[in-house]
């Protein structure tokens, strides 16, 4: 992907939108599992020990780095920020060597 995309908006928001609106405007506000919950488990009604209770993916199964080509980094406190692919910032990352690289999981097995 060349470039990154910000997910639709429609009603009922979708999950990658819940996600994007969430983490865009406050980077390293929010962990991995904070999105997750918010986008997945809250809006369906789920309390966070029941979401969590059976296991879930991780961010890397999130549709944002998966079909709208957005980097997601960790810091050291486990929160997240969104990058897009085309940024220096993004850029930046992906060659910072002392970082572990991640890719998004697939969708389907290979």
């Amino acid at each position: 992907m060349e470039r990154a995309e910000i997910p639709p908006l429609k009603e009922p928001k979708s999950a990658a939108r819940i996600q994007y609106e969430m983490v865009i405007d406050k980077p390293y506000v929010y962990t991995s599992d904070d999105v997750l919950y918010a986008s997945n488990g809250k809006r369906k009604g789920m309390s966070r020990e029941q979401f969590f209770s059976k296991g879930q993916p991780c961010f890397r199964g999130s549709p944002l780095p998966k079909r709208y080509g957005w980097g997601v980094h960790c810091n050291h406190e486990g929160r997240i920020a969104l990058y897009a692919v085309e940024s220096d910032e993004y850029r930046r990352l992906v060659e910072d060597a002392s970082l572990v690289q991640r890719k998004a999981m697939r969708s389907k097995r290979g």
